[in-house]
């Protein structure tokens, strides 16, 4: 509406409305985007009645680019509330942004047009040594925060050298960080699909094949093989059919099932003769009752490509012991990255795509020698 437009320029702090808006200082995501937005709370009595309607409306802009700002619009619609009802209501809003200084003005305002507004600066800076990370957001740039994590986003992935791209196997260990929780949160899949995207932009990545798992049920719940992009949306529907707390019937007999799946997954993924240039296994910890027998793996015989462990873990300290999967790996010289902050992300993703490149040049020049010595 106009009279929209014109108390946000007019930059007035109104109290019609009443309520106090907190902007949210700009924080970095395992999505390796800064995020930032607003949290409110308004009075429930000055809400009372029904069918009470309130709306939102808050632009955003790089301070030194206002003619190109972001416009963003919430509705929140208000159950009917008693008489001489006490407390506060708290409501919020999200935004992403690239590295930049922000200008936003606020507003809220009800059926009756009484407004709330406000407007504030927030600044998205990366620390001095974290310079270097490749955010998933250019500088300046202001996005809609995604409802939810399984969405393919468009990206273009830079020219390699001949002979430079990579065909990578990834394991993923679908599992919260509660143990024994009934359901995946976005604090659980978030940083696990921000582990697959990082390292899907890669710009050496020829092809990737996919095994999603989880331990507790004790089954693949999703693959795809050798493609150049991840199926987030399908990735996102496998899981929703996970029945996390669920013990079937055939695993009360059977002792250590969690431990003889997690074998049979190594043994056929890893074992498989067609070698990817490198397997990677990510996930929180999976602490079994029993660690895979490491005479059992050494059927598997010599592994060729490099193994790597991404364990996502938002405490490290609390549980510091290797895990199962971490355990295993060490029979094929695994690298094992504890991922507990964005920036562990960034720093673990760039080293073992170096460490993969690198291998796979290795490995192509002692087959040359090898064939020129026969």
């Amino acid at each position: 509406m106009p009279s929209d437009l014109t108390i946000l320029e007019s930059r007035d702090a109104r109290k019609d409305l009443p309520c106090a808006v907190t902007p949210r200082k700009a924080d970095l995501g395992f999505d390796l985007r800064f995020h930032s937005g607003y949290d409110v709370s308004i009075p429930i009595n000055s809400l009372e009645g029904d069918q009470q309607l309130l709306t939102v409306i808050f632009r955003a802009y790089p301070t030194q680019d206002k003619v190109h700002p972001a416009y963003f619009v919430q509705h929140f619609r208000v159950p009917a509330i008693p008489e001489n009802s006490k407390g506060d209501a708290s409501l919020s809003g999200a935004v992403d942004l690239g590295e930049g200084n922000y200008h936003v003005d606020w507003l809220m305002r009800d059926r009756a047009e009484r407004i709330c507004s406000s407007s504030w600066d927030v600044e998205a800076s990366l620390a001095p040594r974290d310079k270097p990370i490749a955010l998933f957001i250019r500088p300046n740039q202001i996005a809609e925060t995604a409802a939810e994590p399984f969405i393919n986003e468009p990206f273009v992935r830079p020219p390699t050298p001949r002979g430079d791209d990579l065909d990578i196997k990834l394991l993923v260990n679908f599992a919260p960080q509660v143990t024994n929780s009934a359901a995946l949160q976005r604090i659980d899949t978030d940083p696990l699909v921000s582990i697959l995207k990082a390292i899907e932009r890669d710009p050496h990545i020829g092809r990737l094949s996919l095994v999603a798992f989880n331990m507790e049920e004790e089954r693949v719940l999703y693959r795809q093989d050798a493609a150049e992009q991840i199926d987030y949306p399908a990735l996102g529907k496998a899981l929703e059919k996970m029945k996390l707390g669920t013990v079937r019937l055939q695993q009360l007999g059977q002792k250590h099932s969690e431990t003889d799946f997690l074998e049979t997954l190594i043994e056929k993924e890893i074992g498989n003769p067609s070698h990817p240039d490198a397997v990677v296994f990510a996930g929180p910890k999976a602490m079994l009752d029993a660690d895979v027998p490491q005479d059992d793996l050494r059927r598997i015989g010599n592994v060729e490509c490099p193994v790597f462990y991404m364990n996502y873990n938002l405490n490290p300290q609390a549980v510091p012991w290797r895990d199962s999967i971490s355990h295993a790996i060490r029979l094929f010289k695994g690298t094992e990255y504890t991922i507990s902050r964005p920036r562990d992300l960034w720093l673990s993703t760039t080293e073992m795509m170096s460490r993969i490149l690198r291998a796979k040049r290795q490995h192509a020049v002692a087959s040359v020698v090898s064939g020129r010595s026969r």
